[in-house]
């Protein structure tokens, strides 16, 4: 049995495979999580594929004006927004959020990213990829961007296992007392967070539950985008539209020697 894996899980749903992380530097067993967010940054996927074992926090209150329903895209003149319309109201948990097909937004989206990146050198290759996540056909924000999170990662070369806070029983509410519980529940003796973790957790409930923090560092690499000029935190499908297959290199730099 691979270290950091219980013979049983319970508490997950029948109807998925049981999840067994493999232990990763310095025979740690990391776990992260986050909301599923709309085509997400690279400090995302660069969290994911830091981790032996990421949950997508599917079920959390949505919060309206953050990076659930929008994100950011390279133009000529700057970046501009994408932004999915939503019905929603206070306190909607994301899955119960209700996209809005009215104003056609996947046609305007998919003509701003074809617009955008005409001259991309991976325009071909990519484009086809994000046209199909805009046909999902799905109906509420919550699936919708759990599916283009998975393309996203499979095109970046992230092969991290994506578990669904839905699809855990049990889990309680807290913040910090939810993901002590999924570290417990999959046998994970660490937790990766993401930079501003310093800011709202209680970090002495976590030494109190034996589960060691660590939190994320992340460069974000400068490559050479499809418009002059560089304009760093955008969509991950900036980097994959400019560096197609060699995108994963620059999510995932070498390691500096120590001095």
């Amino acid at each position: 049995m691979r270290a950091g894996c219980r013979a049983q899980r319970p508490s997950l749903s029948s109807s998925r495979d049981r999840v067994c992380p493999s232990p990763g530097e310095g025979g740690r067993v990391r776990l992260a999580a986050h909301q599923p967010q709309y085509l997400p940054w690279l400090g995302y996927f660069h969290k994911m594929d830091s981790a032996d074992l990421f949950v997508l926090l599917d079920t959390v209150q949505y919060k309206k004006n953050e990076w659930q329903n929008r994100n950011r895209i390279r133009t000529a003149t700057g970046w501009q927004w994408l932004t999915v319309p939503v019905h929603h109201r206070f306190p909607m948990r994301l899955d119960e959020v209700r996209l809005d097909d009215s104003s056609g937004w996947r046609r305007r989206h998919a003509q701003s990213l074809a617009q955008s990146y005409a001259r991309a050198p991976y325009r071909d290759t990519i484009l086809p990829h994000l046209l199909g996540i805009l046909e999902d056909r799905e109906t509420h924000l919550g699936p919708f961007n759990v599916a283009a999170v998975r393309r996203l990662a499979r095109l970046l070369g992230v092969r991290t296992p994506l578990v669904l806070l839905s699809e855990v029983l049990g889990v309680p509410d807290g913040p910090d007392d939810r993901l002590i519980a999924l570290c417990r529940q999959f046998g994970c003796d660490t937790y990766l967070s993401g930079p501003g973790g310093h800011a709202y957790m209680d970090l002495e409930r976590w030494r109190s539950a034996g589960v060691r923090v660590e939190f994320q560092e992340f460069r974000h690499p400068v490559y050479r985008q499809c418009h002059d000029g560089f304009e760093p935190n955008l969509s991950a499908v900036d980097l994959l539209f400019a560096r197609g297959p060699q995108a994963a290199a620059l999510l995932r730099p070498p390691l500096e020697a120590a001095a």
